[in-house]
């Protein structure tokens, strides 16, 4: 089992940077791959950054590349999203999620999932 939970969202200018913070409980956290979703009103869930157990491999969605930059902290339990270059277009809801398997894309879903943190692009 996994407990996930999301800090650092909050309002910010288009173009600022924000870096989102999910801390992660129990003891098997370094063997679990970790990832970021959003979803903003209206519209589905969809996948925005991943990460490797061993933080060896990323994946991110084509709307947030070289944008987004994904990290983890092992010992700290602790995996990060740095935003930067942000657009009113990435306002949404974002959630940490975790699974035994490395996931790359909008599917399959990841087994575990925080509460999520909202972040709001102003124009």
């Amino acid at each position: 089992q996994v407990q996930l939970v999301e800090s650092g969202g909050g309002l910010v200018q288009a173009g600022g940077s924000l870096r989102l913070s999910c801390a992660a409980s129990g003891r098997t956290f370094s063997s679990y791959a970790m990832g970021w979703f959003r979803q903003a009103p209206g519209k589905e869930r969809e996948f925005v950054a991943a990460i490797s157990w061993s933080g060896g491999n990323t994946y991110y969605a084509d709307s947030v590349k070289g944008r987004f930059t994904i990290s983890r902290d092992n010992a700290k339990n602790t995996v990060y999203l740095q935003m930067n270059s942000l657009k009113p277009e990435d306002t949404a809801v974002y959630y940490c999620a975790a699974d035994p398997v490395t996931f790359s894309g909008d599917w399959p879903l990841p087994d575990y999932w925080g509460q999520g943190t909202q972040v709001t692009v102003s124009s």
